[in-house]
C-alpha cells in the first residue's frame, strides 16, 4: 500500500501549510483525536462526543468479517441475482463508490444504489430486476428517511405481485439500534437486520455495516478492504513530523489552503475510481459547509485549459496504478507547471480505496479542528426536510405546488452569466434519472462555465445531494448559484398507502429545497427541462458558449474584392 503523498505547492502555499502543522502540534490535535476528546472542536459534547466510533470501527468489523461470509452464502444459496440498496446520503454513497470501482465478481449478485424519488430513475431499476429474485437493503441511521421509506412501500407491493417471491426474507436493514426502521423490519419479518454502531455519523459509515454488507454482497474481500483501513489508521495516529501522517497533512492542507481563499478542493481521479469524489463531496461538504465557512468540494468536472481556473482551487489526484492514466497525468502535470497546487495520492490498487475512506475521515476532521467548525452535525440540513414536509401539505390540500419563477434556457443563460464571476461556484441540480446521454450533456455544461465564465462547478441528482452537499449550500461559505434542472417526471410512479407519488414527492423535494436557499439569501434558478431533456441542458449549453465570428469562404473574399474594385 503505497502512502506517499506527491506535493506541488509553491514556496508561500508549503509556508501555510507548515504554519497549519505547527497549529496541530500545539493543540496536539493527533493525540487528542484518538483519545476522542471532543474539546478539539467545542466545550459543547453535543454531536461529538456520540459521533467518534469511526475511529475505532476497523477493528470491530473484523470480527464480524465470518457473519458476513455466512450470509453472503445464505443469499447465493437462495438464487438472489440482484442487490437494491434503498438508502440516502452516508447510507449510499460509500456502496455507491464501492460498486463503480469494483462492480459484482462473477457469481455474486449485481448491486443496484437506488438514492433518488425520481419516478424515471425508480422506474430503471424496476425494469432491470427480477423483483422475486431480488434482495432489498434498506439503509438508515435514523431509521425514518422519507425517502427509503417511500422506497420500501413501493417495492414490497412489486415483490408480493411477483410469483415465486419469498415476502420478507427478501428484505433486510441496515440502522441503528431501536429505530423506526428496526421496529418496521420486525413487523414486517425481514430476513435480516444488521445494528450498526451508533456512534458513527452517517457519512463516516462507509467502513461500517453500511458499506461492508453491500460490499460482501458484490464479492469483495471485505477482509483486504478493512485490513488497507486498518494500515492507513495506524499511520495516522504519527504525531510528529505531522507530514508523515496522512490524514492530518491532508486535512491541514485543505484547512490552511481554504483560509488562503483556495477552498474548491477538485479531485481528480483514475477512470476505475472515479466515483470516490462523490463520497469525498458528502464526506468534506456536510462536515465543513457551516457557519459561512468550509471545503467546497468539486468531483467529476471535465477537464479544461489550466488558464481557465482561477487562484481559488487545490487539485487533488488519486491516482490508482496501471489504470488508464495517460491523459490525467498529463493534466495534472500542466496544472503543477501553471503554478496551481496539487497533491497526488498513489493507490497500488482498488483495495487501497479502504486506506482512502480512512484518511480523508481523519482528514475532515482534523480541517475541521482547523477551520474552528464543528465538522459531526449538519443544521442545516433539517431544513429542506421540514420545508419538504410543508409542501407535501400544500399539494395535498390545493393539489398544486408552490409558485415559482422559472426560466427558459435562454433566461436561464443569462441570469447564469450575470452570477458568474471568478471566485463563485454554480451548483448543478438535476432532478431527473441518470442516462449517458444525461451524463454527457451534464458534463457539457459544466465545460463550458468553467471554460468561459470561469467559475467552479459541481453536479448532483436530486434529491441525492440534499443528503450530501445541501448542508453546505445553506450553511456554507456564500458564493454559490444553484440551477435546478427539473424532469417533468412523467409518467409517474404511486406510492403505495401514501396521499402523494414519487412525482409529487421529488417535486415538493426541490420546493423544499428552493425555499430553505432563498431563507439563507442564495441565488436560485429554476429551469424545467420540458419533453426532451437533454436537449434542454444541450440548449442552455449553447447560450452560454462564445458566439464564434463565422469567416468567409474564399469565394466570397474574391467576390467582395472584385466588387470592391467596381
Amino acid at each position: 500500500m503505497s502512502r506517499k503523498t506527491a506535493q506541488s505547492l509553491s514556496l508561500e502555499l508549503h509556508a501555510l501549510v507548515t504554519a497549519a502543522h505547527a497549529r496541530l502540534r500545539a493543540s496536539r490535535a493527533v493525540e487528542r483525536l484518538w483519545a476522542q476528546d471532543y474539546r478539539l472542536w467545542r466545550e459543547d459534547p453535543t454531536d461529538i462526543a456520540n459521533r467518534l466510533g469511526w475511529l475505532t470501527i476497523v477493528g470491530e468489523m473484523n470480527a464480524c468479517i465470518e457473519e458476513l461470509q455466512a450470509f453472503v452464502h445464505l443469499v447465493k444459496d437462495r438464487g438472489i441475482r440482484d442487490v437494491v440498496l434503498l438508502g440516502m446520503g452516508g447510507s449510499s454513497l460509500g456502496p455507491e463508490v464501492l460498486r463503480a470501482s469494483f462492480g459484482s465478481r462473477r457469481g455474486f449478485p449485481r448491486l443496484w444504489v437506488l438514492d433518488s424519488t425520481i419516478p424515471g430513475r425508480v422506474r430503471q431499476v424496476t425494469e432491470a430486476i427480477d423483483p422475486a429474485r431480488s434482495l432489498f437493503i434498506l439503509a438508515s441511521k435514523s431509521g425514518g428517511t422519507i425517502e427509503v421509506l417511500s422506497l420500501f412501500a413501493y417495492f414490497w407491493e412489486l415483490v408480493h405481485q411477483a410469483p415465486g417471491h419469498q415476502g420478507g426474507e427478501q428484505f433486510i436493514a441496515i440502522t441503528d439500534s431501536g429505530t423506526g426502521l428496526e421496529k418496521l423490519a420486525a413487523t414486517y419479518r425481514f430476513g435480516r437486520v444488521f445494528t450498526s454502531p451508533a456512534d458513527i455519523g452517517g457519512r463516516y459509515s462507509v467502513l461500517s455495516y453500511f458499506g461492508l454488507v453491500p460490499a460482501a454482497l458484490m464479492g469483495i474481500d471485505v477482509a483486504q478492504l478493512l485490513a488497507r483501513a486498518a494500515m492507513m489508521g495506524r499511520i495516522c495516529q504519527v504525531q510528529a513530523p505531522l507530514a508523515y501522517n496522512p490524514g492530518a497533512d491532508l486535512g491541514a492542507t485543505m484547512a490552511s489552503l481554504a483560509q488562503a481563499g483556495r477552498n474548491k478542493v477538485t479531485i481528480i481521479a483514475s477512470p476505475q475510481i472515479a466515483a470516490f469524489g462523490l463520497w469525498a463531496e458528502q464526506l468534506l461538504a456536510e462536515s465543513t459547509g457551516k457557519e459561512g465557512t468550509g471545503l467546497i468540494p468539486v468531483a467529476n468536472e471535465p477537464g479544461v485549459s489550466s488558464k481557465a481556473y482561477g487562484q481559488d482551487r487545490l487539485f487533488v489526484y488519486l491516482r490508482l496504478k496501471n489504470d488508464q492514466n495517460r491523459s490525467l497525468d498529463q493534466q495534472v502535470a500542466t496544472l503543477a507547471r501553471q503554478g496551481h497546487p496539487v497533491l497526488t495520492l498513489t493507490l497500488q490498487d482498488r483495495y487501497d480505496l479502504g486506506g482512502e475512506f480512512f484518511r480523508w475521515e481523519v482528514a475532515t476532521a482534523v480541517a475541521g479542528h482547523l477551520l474552528g467548525i464543528q465538522p459531526f452535525d449538519q443544521p442545516n440540513v433539517q431544513e429542506s426536510k421540514a420545508n419538504t414536509t410543508r409542501v407535501l401539505k400544500t399539494v395535498r390540500s390545493t393539489g398544486k405546488l408552490p409558485k415559482q419563477t422559472i426560466v427558459t434556457p435562454a433566461q436561464a443563460a443569462v441570469q447564469l452569466k450575470r452570477h458568474c464571476r471568478p471566485g463563485r461556484y454554480v451548483a448543478i441540480l438535476a432532478y431527473t434519472p441518470p442516462s449517458p446521454k444525461m451524463e454527457q450533456a451534464l458534463r457539457a455544461l459544466r465545460r463550458t462555465l468553467v471554460a468561459h465564465h470561469h467559475v467552479t462547478t459541481t453536479a448532483g441528482y436530486g434529491p441525492r445531494y440534499l443528503h450530501s452537499t445541501g448542508q453546505l449550500h445553506k450553511g456554507g461559505p456564500k458564493g454559490g448559484v444553484f440551477l435546478q434542472l427539473i424532469d417533468q417526471m412523467s409518467p409517474d410512479l404511486t406510492i403505495p398507502g401514501a396521499a402523494y407519488t414519487f412525482a409529487m414527492l421529488a417535486r415538493a423535494q426541490a420546493a423544499g429545497d428552493i425555499q430553505a436557499l432563498h431563507a439563507h439569501g442564495r441565488e436560485t434558478i429554476v429551469m424545467p427541462l420540458g419533453k426532451n431533456p437533454v436537449t434542454a441542458i444541450q440548449a442552455l449549453t449553447k447560450s452560454l458558449a462564445p458566439r464564434t465570428k463565422v469567416r468567409p469562404s474564399t469565394s466570397t473574399r474574391r467576390q467582395s474584392r472584385s466588387a470592391s474594385k467596381k
